[in-house]
């Protein structure tokens, strides 16, 4: 893809151009004013102040042009302010901008309903749900499967993030900055290893084999509503676990009456170079969590999944005063017909090759990169010490750091804080991301 068939947002240069250093004076001016008004604990990962947005960059208030590889954490894949979104959220505004849908209903909340239920796997009947953020449409999965199953433990994984809401916080793993101090968190949560090929060495089945022998013996089965995982564990560091691994807890799950739930808030909608992760997974889950690249950039999630869980809930267990808004309705529509339409799946995959490309041919000469993993536009690369698999988060913090400042927005995770993650927009050209790779390639050689 060339810079001149960009797809999403304005019609933005795109190009990396810095015009003051980073931050400049006019966002440190409102950085300022952040941290005056803004309560201390929302952070920001690198203090620029946008004013536009568009294709694969970001201008800040300073007019510098920096390369976007973060799509606001897996968000704005179609690109930022695409047009396509941006016609539907104008139209919806014109009509109206909120009735309750649980008050009134409107089609749009239908429509997306509707079109979820078609495109997420699964060949049998669906419901949806819908509701602002992926920690809502954790909390309402586990809600719908503890209301089916008349089971309260809940299973979670090694190096999950589920959420920052207080059932999410006890689901995650991490605990700086997610839980630290936020607790006491809901009851009932255990955590079973994962699959970490890496690390753990094991294949998919082993890996499954542990998991599931430490479920039977320290939950049980019969105590058990719901298992849920991510396809590719996000915040934990972007881990795809070994084949097999998925399709072992499924079976599991199935056979012994668990809902089987999967958390694709970050993997779904085109990410991984499938509309959804559990296509390339082989896997069926029972209920899909979606939001991120659901709406273009509005808050929208959903719960997805089989008619009889999902019918199980009483009339009016469900719902909320702003879910289903009906203009993240209209740019849901919009969101996905770009997908489509304009093949990003396609496109996902053809980024993840060029990040892979690019970082094998790099790691040859630099050991430090101990792993490159991920899939699609959702890639990864986990930094070692020299000679070590031990965690190397002081060299990701400096290679951030000074990407940043030398206008490329890449962003870290890991449960050990040693990964770079990709994300880029899938409407970023070929020329634009690997400028941005070689900015990051040169700030690893740097340090």
């Amino acid at each position: 893809m060339s810079a001149a068939t960009v797809t999403g947002g304005p019609s933005l240069p795109q190009e990396r151009k810095l015009v003051t250093s980073i931050p400049g004076p006019k966002s440190q001016e409102l950085l300022a004013r952040k941290n005056a008004a803004v309560a201390s604990g929302v952070g920001v990962a690198l203090p620029v102040f946008t004013v536009a947005a568009g294709g694969g960059v970001i201008v800040d208030a300073d007019g510098n042009s920096l390369i976007d590889l973060g799509s606001g954490i897996a968000v704005t894949g179609v690109g930022n302010s695409a047009p396509a979104v941006v016609e539907a959220v104008k139209a919806q505004v014109e009509q109206f901008t909120h009735t309750c849908f649980t008050v009134t209903p409107y089609d749009g909340y239908v429509e997306v309903a509707e079109k979820l239920n078609a495109i997420t796997p699964g060949d049998f009947e669906k419901r949806s749900a819908l509701f602002n953020t992926g920690a809502e449409a954790v909390e309402n999965a586990v809600k719908i499967a503890r209301h089916y199953t008349k089971k309260n433990a809940v299973v979670v994984f090694d190096h999950a993030y589920h959420g920052r809401t207080n059932l999410t916080m006890g689901m995650t793993a991490k605990n700086m900055p997610y839980k630290d101090g936020f607790g006491p968190f809901a009851p009932e949560i255990y955590r079973a290893p994962a699959s970490y090929p890496f690390r753990d060495g094991l294949s998919g089945a082993e890996a499954a084999e542990q998991a599931i022998l430490q479920i039977e013996k320290q939950v049980g089965a019969a105590n058990l509503a719901a298992i849920i995982i991510e396809p590719i564990q996000g915040e934990g560091g972007f881990i795809a676990p070994a084949e097999g691994f998925l399709p072992a807890i499924q079976r599991w799950a199935n056979e012994n009456g668990v809902v089987f739930i999967l958390d694709e808030v970050q993997t779904g909608f085109a990410r991984t170079g499938d509309m959804f992760a559990a296509d390339h997974e082989g896997v069926t889950p029972d209920l899909f969590t979606l939001a991120k690249g659901i709406a273009g950039g509005l808050p929208l999630s959903a719960v997805t999944g089989r008619a009889e869980i999902m019918d199980s809930a009483h009339a009016g267990g469900l719902g909320g005063t702003y879910t289903g808004n009906p203009i993240a309705c209209a740019a849901a529509l919009a969101t996905i017909e770009t997908y489509e339409q304009e093949n990003l799946t396609e496109r996902a995959r053809e980024i993840g090759a060029i990040i892979s490309e690019f970082f094998t041919d790099l790691q040859q000469n630099d050991d430090r990169i101990g792993d490159i993993r991920g899939r699609g536009a959702m890639s990864a690369i986990e930094f070692v010490e020299s000679g070590s698999k031990r965690p190397n988060a002081a060299l990701v913090g400096a290679v951030a750091k000074a990407a940043g400042e030398n206008g490329v927005l890449v962003l870290t995770c890991g449960t050990y804080g040693n990964v770079i993650r990709f994300l880029p927009p899938l409407a970023i050209s070929d020329e634009l991301l690997r400028e941005g790779l070689q900015v990051i390639a040169e700030a690893i050689a740097a340090n």
